[in-house]
């Protein structure tokens, strides 16, 4: 494999990646948290009632919370982008 190939191939993996996180936090309820990146200044005040700020940084603040649908209403709380966080992964050691 030539060196551009290489390049196109992480590109890929990690475009496709990156989807499979957005669609987890999108259309199903596995995530207890999330990480929410580039939120607007009103996004704290529009938080969900039950929803609880884990931290806080620069550009993300991570939400924990029990309400379906968490991922939606974070995006209609003014989060560019959301993903998903407290998951155990793929192969859990516990």
């Amino acid at each position: 494999m030539t060196i551009r190939s290489w390049i196109s191939s992480v590109v890929v993996v990690l475009i496709g990646w990156i989807s499979l996180q957005l669609g987890v936090m999108y259309f199903t309820d596995v995530a207890p948290g999330a990480m929410a990146l580039f939120p607007n200044e009103e996004f704290i005040s529009r938080l969900p009632a039950n929803a609880g700020i884990v931290d806080i940084g620069d550009f993300w603040i991570t939400v924990a919370s029990d309400e379906p649908a968490l991922g939606k209403k974070l995006y209609a709380a003014g989060a560019l982008i959301v993903l998903p966080a407290g998951l155990l992964g793929c192969f859990p050691l516990t």
